[in-house]
């Protein structure tokens, strides 16, 4: 029988970040494994995700896309994993989920391609620059254990993902406060879970393509 839920991901994209928010709503889902040169970009695909990029979720015939979204949704949508936020973590936890979706997306991405904005930029674009934003980052990780307080919620993984990749492939700086953040979001069951199984897949392609 069907999942309800369905995972469009490819294992080498921010899919990981989705693999790892269903893993800890301990939801049962499908996965459908997208390449890029074919089948993202397909008609079947494009009717989910006009953008044609993954991630993308399908829960009960209503789709989700943009990493972000789906962590929160999925909190939403399985109450019973305690991912959602209480009253007094909503604030932190809204704050720096989309603090991560706009500002340091914008300031890795902008960096990774060459782009430093000048002042009058830097106002435009609403994250000033590379260097304020990551400080605004570390700070946000330094002030409790998870980033919205004491206890981890859906928030984590997308801004957690952020700090693993970023302190891993080099867009973010190596810093004690991003060390010890990721330290305890790579040692929960379900993020392991989630990385044994994209990792396999990724070396079952490496394998088929010689």
């Amino acid at each position: 029988m069907a999942a309800e839920l369905v995972l469009y991901t490819n294992p080498m994209s921010r899919g990981q970040i989705a693999r790892w928010a269903i893993e800890e709503s301990g939801a049962a889902y499908d996965t459908v494994l997208l390449d890029y040169a074919a089948t993202m970009k397909g008609d079947a695909y494009l009717a989910i995700n006009p953008m044609g990029k993954v991630p993308a979720i399908v829960h009960k015939g209503q789709v989700v896309t943009e990493c972000a979204a789906i962590c929160a949704y999925l909190a939403d949508a399985f109450p019973d994993a305690g991912l959602a936020p209480t009253a007094t973590e909503r604030a932190d936890y809204y704050r720096w989920l989309f603090f991560g979706a706009g500002p340091v997306e914008q300031a890795v991405t902008n960096r990774a391609m060459g782009f430093a904005p000048s002042a009058d930029q830097g106002r435009m674009a609403g994250y000033g620059n590379y260097d304020l934003t990551v400080d605004v980052l570390e700070k946000a990780v330094s002030a409790h254990p998870y980033i919205a307080g004491e206890r981890f919620t859906a928030a984590d993984v997308y801004v957690g993902s952020q700090v693993i990749w970023g302190t891993q492939f080099g867009t973010l700086p190596s810093r004690p406060a991003f060390a010890d953040y990721a330290a305890r979001l790579t040692a929960r069951d379900a993020y392991r879970r989630a990385k044994a199984i994209d990792d396999a897949l990724i070396a079952e392609a490496q394998a088929a393509n010689g």
